[in-house]
């Protein structure tokens, strides 16, 4: 699990074919000291384990469902990836919870400024966009954002100087795709709510949490 706040952008240094597969070869300024073979790492938003860490890189596995539902099917040798380390029990919460399962890719339809912010417009499909909710939580290529608002299937978020800055959302422009990771809250609710659930409103009632 992670929180959307963006610790490094590390530099693709190498990918390698292994079938339908991909090792990923990742450099980075990130302390490593922390990470293990078998650890997790965030990379644009899609959770990765670690096989091999050395000299201020380190490599991971992506599975073919990973290559073919993120943008990391699409990276190459110096390309620009935000990353985040798994989220320890004692670590501070400072975006939202996020677990690295990419929903889909989105597009960057609108980029503008406001003031010394960038907003930026991203489409999704009607099937994720159910989950959007305005000053709801998403995260774009791994970072933690606020929804301004959503519409016809676009939702709007704000960047601030600092993510544009310490982030790869500074580089993007309008036409590049980027990965989508709904708020997993609003996943539970629909199912909990959902006609075949056994949580209604007796159920809540007798568990305390209606009067």
């Amino acid at each position: 699990m992670f929180t959307g706040i963006v610790e490094s952008v590390g530099i693709v240094k190498g990918t390698v074919r292994r079938g339908e597969d991909v090792l990923l070869g990742i450099s980075t300024s990130m302390g490593l000291g922390d990470i293990k073979v078998g650890d997790s790492v965030a990379v644009s938003g899609a959770c990765l384990t670690v096989v091999e860490v050395a000299n201020g890189s380190f490599s991971a596995d992506v599975s073919a469902e990973t290559l073919a539902k993120t943008t990391l099917r699409a990276l190459k040798i110096g390309d620009r990836v935000n990353l985040e380390k798994a989220l320890k029990l004692d670590s501070f919460l400072g975006g939202h919870f996020v677990l690295g399962h990419v929903d889909c890719v989105g597009d960057i339809r609108e980029k503008r400024e406001r003031s010394n912010s960038i907003v930026l417009g991203v489409e999704i499909g009607k099937e994720q966009g159910r989950y959007i909710v305005q000053k709801g939580s998403v995260a774009v290529d791994g970072i933690s954002l606020t929804v301004n608002k959503y519409e016809k299937n676009r939702f709007y978020v704000n960047i601030i100087p600092h993510t544009a800055r310490e982030t790869t959302l500074g580089l993007k422009k309008a036409g590049d795709p980027v990965n989508v990771e709904t708020d997993i809250l609003g996943k539970y609710v629909e199912k909990f709510t959902h006609p075949d659930s056994s949580i209604d409103a007796d159920f809540l009632s007798e568990h305390g949490f209606l009067k």
